[in-house]
């Protein structure tokens, strides 16, 4: 099983076996092989993949990349599932399917790097659940999901091209956020974002935004913004 063909921007193309971690491998090439690194787990069960980039902006505005992240993988199952199926986002970069979990986004940063400075790469990666493991009862796990239990066929079950679909809507997700003018810059990309992502219990009927500085959740209400800080809601850095 071998990824469809992809813009040739993603170089190398490292394909991992069955229980890889696409995350970590692609940390590990990043500062040796730098941006366009794409990294894939080949695998029946899920999809798993990440790509090094090398941003231009400070790491707290570089972070948003999640976001690009998130809304391309949510793209790409879209565009393969039915349409009438409910997929959206959970702050800050859960996939959601009819309200149940079916994968994420992730982010990784050089250890130590400073906020205001440009870290030398960032490793954004995505996953995806297929099919639930051999052996999974109903009702283990009452708030997760899995693609071929929400209507998407065996036959559009395949990892590669799940993870090419994600690639190619993450290089034009990305192309979209550094060209600003009225049909791009970061204001698409929190549009793109914040169409998908839900108003949960806690946000209240607050009007939402996002920080183009650091990535924060800005949350208004009464004449008063709230900042949710991107970096609280992440797990720790690489």
């Amino acid at each position: 099983m071998d990824l469809p063909d992809l813009p040739t921007v993603f170089t190398p193309v490292v394909p991992l076996r069955e229980g890889g971690d696409a995350l970590s491998r692609a940390v590990a090439l990043a500062p040796v092989q730098g941006a366009g690194t794409l990294v894939w787990v080949r695998s029946l069960a899920r999809i798993e993949a990440a790509v090094v980039l090398e941003p231009e902006a400070p790491l707290a505005a570089a972070r948003p990349a999640l976001f690009a992240a998130a809304s391309a993988l949510a793209d790409a199952l879209g565009a393969y599932g039915p349409a009438e199926v409910p997929l959206t986002l959970r702050w800050p970069a859960t996939i959601r399917i009819n309200a149940a979990e079916v994968g994420r986004a992730r982010l990784a940063w050089p250890p130590g790097a400073p906020e205001d400075a440009v870290p030398d790469w960032l490793v954004v990666g995505i996953e995806a659940r297929l099919i639930f493991p051999e052996g999974w009862e109903p009702g283990h796990g009452l708030h997760q999901t899995a693609l071929r239990e929400e209507g998407w066929t065996e036959e559009e079950l395949s990892a590669a091209d799940l993870t090419a679909a994600w690639a190619r809507h993450l290089m034009a997700g990305l192309a979209e956020w550094q060209h600003p003018g009225p049909r791009g810059g970061f204001a698409r990309l929190a549009e793109r974002y914040l169409a998908r992502l839900e108003a949960e219990p806690w946000m209240g009927d607050a009007r939402r935004g996002l920080d183009p500085a650091s990535g924060a959740l800005v949350t208004e209400r009464d004449g008063s913004r709230t900042l949710h800080a991107l970096t609280e809601a992440l797990a720790q850095p690489a």
